[in-house]
C-alpha cells in the first residue's frame, strides 16, 4: 500500500545488491511512496549483483562508486543532484564487509590489514559520505541520513568478529554527524539496528541459521524481515519523524529488550 509518504523527494541508496537485501526493498518502497532516486555500489558488487533489474524496475540511474573513495562519492553526489533535478532529501547506507569473516579469521587472530580494510567500508565509509553531502550543501533541510546496523554494537554475538566493532563506530559516527548536521541544516541522522536478516552479506557469518533462529525464539514479534525495515526507513525519510535525529532504533521486534524467552527457557527444561 502506497501513501506517497516521499513524493517529490530525491535521494541515494547505497548497497542494494540482489532482491534479499534490504536496501533492494527500501529502493522499492521509496519508488511506490514516489520518491525518486540513484542507485550505487562498489563497481565489484555492481558486477556480483542483479542491480540493472532494479534500476530498471524503479526508473533509477546506477553510478558505481566505492564508498571509501572520496573522490568517487563527490562524482556520486554531483551527478546524483544534477539527475535527479535538485539537492537531496534522503540517504540510506547500507553497506558493511568484514574481510577477517571472509577469510576465516578468528576475532582473536585478526589480521589488521583485513581488519582496517572492513573498518573503512563499514564504518569509516559512512563519515566519508556524510562529510562529502555536508561540505557540498548536498542535502535538503530536514532531510534523513540513515545507516544500517546490528546489535553486536552493544552485545557480544561470538561469529559476528570485527563486524561488531565497525557497528559500534558506526552508531557513534550517526551520533556525533547528527549533532552538525543537525544545527546546519536540520539534516537528521540515525541508524537502524535490525533484526538478523537472511540477505547475502548476513549469510557469511558463521552460524547465521542459528542465530536467526535464537534471535526468532526471543522476540516476542518475530524478526523483523527485510520488507519490514524497508517500511521503517521510510518513515524516517518521510516528514512525518522529522524531529527525531541522533539515534539508535532497534528494529527487531522486542528482541533487544528481552532477558530470556518462555521458548527458549522450554528448550533448557526439556533436556
Amino acid at each position: 500500500m502506497s501513501y506517497q509518504l516521499l513524493k517529490g523527494k530525491r535521494g541515494i541508496i547505497f548497497g542494494a545488491l540482489d532482491e534479499n537485501s534490504i536496501a533492494w526493498k527500501t529502493a522499492e518502497r521509496v519508488h511506490e511512496e514516489g520518491g525518486t532516486f540513484v542507485l550505487t555500489n562498489a563497481p565489484v558488487a555492481l558486477r556480483m549483483g542483479q542491480i540493472d533489474a532494479l534500476a530498471e524496475k524503479t526508473g533509477a540511474k546506477v553510478i558505481a562508486a566505492d564508498a571509501t573513495n572520496l573522490y568517487d562519492l563527490q562524482e556520486l553526489v554531483e551527478k546524483s543532484i544534477e539527475i535527479l533535478g535538485g539537492k537531496l532529501d534522503f540517504v540510506l547506507h547500507s553497506i558493511g564487509m568484514s574481510v577477517n569473516v571472509r577469510k576465516g579469521r578468528h576475532y582473536t587472530d585478526q589480521k589488521y590489514d583485513f581488519t582496517t580494510k572492513g573498518w573503512d567500508v563499514s564504518a569509516v565509509s559512512f563519515h566519508k559520505l556524510m562529510q562529502t553531502l555536508y561540505q557540498k550543501e548536498a542535502m535538503n533541510a530536514w532531510g534523513s541520513i540513515v545507516g544500517l546496523t546490528y546489535m553486536a554494537a552493544q552485545r557480544t554475538f561470538p561469529d559476528y568478529n570485527d563486524m561488531a566493532d565497525n557497528k559500534a563506530y558506526l552508531e557513534s559516527i550517526a551520533r556525533s554527524f547528527g549533532y552538525f548536521f543537525g544545527q546546519k541544516s536540520q539534516v537528521r541522522v540515525n541508524t537502524i539496528s535490525q533484526s538478523p536478516t537472511m540477505t547475502t552479506a548476513g549469510k557469511g557469518v558463521k552460524g547465521f541459521d542459528g542465530f536467526i533462529n535464537y534471535a526468532e525464539k526471543m522476540a516476542p514479534l518475530g524478526n523483523a524481515s527485510a520488507l519490514d525495515c524497508a517500511n521503517y526507513t521510510i518513515s524516517l525519510f518521510s516528514d512525518l519523524t522529522k524531529m527525531v535525529t541522533m539515534q539508535n532504533l532497534f528494529h527487531d521486534g522486542g528482541f533487544s529488550k528481552v532477558g530470556v524467552s518462555q521458548e527458549v527457557v522450554d528448550m533448557f527444561e526439556n533436556h
